[in-house]
């Protein structure tokens, strides 16, 4: 959850010595070497785990983000036909497919994805976790430039189930679209919830705080609250993490002008796929490396993040704002 993940492998590995029939110790082992891009471990742990004849639901969990790493879209599938009619299971596996088609630009299908996941969580009886699908998707519109529909989905969200992670991400949303006064408001609940979370006074308060300054276009005020968050940029801690630090410290160096240092930021997710995963900001990222490129006088190596952000995005939906911005920029440099 911290980012250290070489510092996870060894307790892991004691777990599993002790409990060789812990499928979540396998899952958190293939995870970390995952992050650590380890991808041949990761698999081994995999066979290992199912030579146990271990079925854990997050076995298959990590193995389709591991397939996802792999570019095994075969695996992907078979991971998620697993989940297949499962309650409380098939709902998780849809919501990560969601992630998975918006990587791509796949918006449409991403939103039918989150709507099922949506759907069977209240169906199976949990409105906690169908209004975390929902805060999801909610935070992806905002991610893509679809404001009304972020604000739609994060007030269905709340509506359904005002809880701790569901405020975290709603309160990222609202900052992300410009309602600052009701994400404030969030930041105020969630500090008064648990002071003593390393992960929410150190990491989730400082990027959403950040968030509503970016949007405000006080790009050093936004920076000094980031600060905080630095041990923890690599973390993925929950609800999702994806390097959010890194990737709003590089919109502030963007905002400040301050080319190369906000490549740097947007570089560094590019360098960590084992960690962004399947989430959309690991594609987005090679837009603000281009525009960040760009404004450092570098058009040859924006051009080329621009076409590499192209290449991932070939199949995209034509109508995500943040694609037509992309085309119009790379058009403008030529």
């Amino acid at each position: 959850m911290l980012g250290q993940y070489e510092n996870a492998v060894a307790p892991i590995l004691e777990t599993i010595r002790l409990r060789p029939d812990d499928g979540v110790a396998y899952a958190n082992l293939m995870l970390a070497d995952v992050g650590l891009n380890r991808l041949a471990d990761a698999k081994a742990i995999y066979e290992q785990a199912v030579a146990h004849k271990l079925d854990e639901v997050y076995l298959h969990q990590a193995r389709y983000l591991l397939a996802f790493r792999q570019g095994d879209t075969a695996e992907m599938e078979k991971q998620s036909e697993w989940g297949r009619g499962k309650d409380g299971v098939e709902d998780a596996f849809l919501s990560m497919q969601s992630d998975t088609e918006a990587f791509y630009g796949h918006l449409g299908k991403a939103f039918q994805c989150s709507r099922r996941a949506v759907e069977l969580a209240k169906h199976a009886g949990s409105k906690e976790t169908a209004a975390l699908w929902q805060v999801n998707a909610a935070l992806r519109e905002a991610e893509f430039g679809n404001p009304v529909a972020a604000k739609q989905g994060v007030k269905e969200a709340l509506t359904l189930a005002p809880g701790h992670d569901i405020q975290i991400l709603a309160g990222l949303a609202l900052a992300r679209i410009g309602d600052g006064s009701r994400a404030e408001t969030l930041v105020g609940e969630l500090a008064k919830s648990d002071p003593s979370s390393t992960v929410l006074t150190g990491y989730w308060l400082p990027v959403i705080r950040s968030a509503i300054q970016l949007r405000q276009r006080n790009p050093a005020r936004a920076l000094i609250l980031l600060e905080a968050a630095a041990p923890y940029e690599l973390g993925n801690p929950s609800p999702f993490g994806n390097l959010y630090p890194i990737y709003l410290r590089g919109q502030a160096y963007l905002l400040a002008h301050q080319g190369p240092a906000a490549a740097a930021e947007f570089q560094k997710i590019i360098d960590h796929p084992g960690i962004v995963l399947n989430y959309p900001t690991g594609a987005l990222a090679f837009v603000q490396l281009a525009r960040a490129e760009a404004i450092s006088g570098h058009i040859a190596k924006a051009g080329k993040a621009y076409q590499d952000f192209f290449a991932v995005w070939g199949s995209a939906d034509a109508d995500i704002p943040i694609l037509k911005e992309a085309k119009l920029e790379y058009a403008m440099l030529r």
